[in-house]
């Protein structure tokens, strides 16, 4: 699937989900201490409101060439940095939690329409600034997918929802990790694992 649609469908149905959460699950668990709404909260801010604010901020130069270095760049920063970013990330994920509001879904369709209007009005190649540095708006986007998806059947698990990701859309995400694993010299054990022919360690994560 072409990276704009699998982000455009990924969208859409990240905001059908969001309308989907029951209310009195909100409040309750999400993902580790992060409540449903936390959650959902970091998700519209990484994965929607981040869109329109990188793509209109040019870089000189591409310093991450491929989806997978975004990932591999963020497991290579210094420890206390990298806890500094995941602090900031907490708060955040609050802070937008409590913006969305008693609707929702209302405000997760409009930051989703603003994201998907941001990329129709930039060219593939278009290098723009994001976290990890410079990278082509083709290599970029496809990390916002994987946050939509991931983080959107995280709530889907916490809520007993169906997702409503289109097998397309989980694809993406599942190629990605398994080129990040292959990116960062756990290629290997991913395969054997994938394949039944051994067990990744507890814990194991790409990201």
């Amino acid at each position: 699937m072409d990276y704009r649609r699998s982000f455009r469908s990924a969208a859409v149905a990240y905001v059908d989900l969001v309308a989907r959460l029951p209310s009195d699950k909100w409040d309750g668990p999400g993902l580790g201490e992060w409540t449903l709404r936390d959650l959902v909260g970091h998700t519209a801010s990484s994965a929607l409101r981040q869109v329109p604010e990188a793509l209109a901020a040019p870089a000189p130069e591409v310093v991450v060439g491929t989806a997978e270095g975004y990932f591999v760049f963020a497991r290579s920063v210094p420890p206390a940095v990298l806890a500094a970013a995941r602090a900031a990330s907490a708060e955040d994920a609050r802070a937008t939690g409590e913006f969305l509001g008693a609707e929702p879904a209302q405000a997760i369709g409009a930051l989703a329409g603003a994201a998907t209007q941001a990329l129709a009005a930039v060219g593939d190649d278009d290098v723009v600034t994001t976290p990890a540095g410079g990278m082509r708006v083709r290599d970029w986007l496809p990390t916002r997918t994987f946050e939509l998806i991931v983080h959107g059947i995280d709530a889907a698990l916490a809520a007993d929802v169906p997702h409503g990701f289109a097998e397309e859309s989980v694809a993406v995400a599942a190629v990605l990790a398994a080129r990040t694993a292959i990116a960062v010299g756990d290629g290997e054990p991913l395969l054997r694992a994938l394949t039944g022919r051994g067990e990744l360690p507890r814990g194991f994560s790409v990201v």
